[in-house]
């Protein structure tokens, strides 16, 4: 083992994290898709042991303080009605279970717009400007292209693509 460089070790404990942390986000992924009662039953925290994460909410995944990105739920996305900017904090499980929690909730403000579908993606027009949705949101309010919505934005939403969908109006 002593002739096994370093910079190898270190590399290979990486790629190990990494395709932990991938098989996690893709498991997460199918529990979304397919559902799993089991999986998704509240644990105590005290029972929750892992890896911490914090981040900042992009519209559809979390950035985490270490860069990564982690795939945010799109059911838990849209019933929790994150905002683009929401800190969130994950706590990757040591069965490989991705637990969010929003833990700081950005200024926002609620507007009213025109639901709209362009390549394949969802969007609302407020004014001159356009906010992505996630498709769960639609789905879940039986909205249509043309439908009037209620969405909620950042305060500050100068830099914003993402809007979160409030109701159908």
């Amino acid at each position: 083992m002593a002739d096994v460089p370093e910079k190898q070790v270190k590399r290979l404990r990486a790629l190990i994290q990494e395709a932990e942390t991938n098989l996690a986000a893709a498991n997460e992924l199918l529990v979304s898709l397919v559902g799993d009662d089991e999986r998704v039953q509240v644990k105590d925290v005290e029972e929750i042991r892992g890896k911490v994460i914090e981040g900042v909410f992009d519209g559809q995944n979390m950035v985490g303080s270490d860069s990564k990105t982690y795939p945010v739920p799109a059911n838990y996305a849209s019933k929790s009605k994150l905002v683009q900017g929401d800190i969130l904090k994950l706590t990757i499980a040591d069965d490989g279970a991705f637990l969010y929690k929003q833990i700081g909730p950005i200024p926002r403000k609620q507007v009213v717009g025109t639901l709209k579908l362009e390549g394949g993606h969802y969007f609302v027009s407020v004014g001159t400007r356009d906010f992505r949705v996630l498709l769960a949101s639609v789905t879940y309010f039986k909205a249509k292209p043309g439908d009037q919505v209620s969405v909620n934005v950042p305060e500050d939403d100068s830099q914003s693509e993402w809007a979160a969908l409030e109701a159908a109006l």
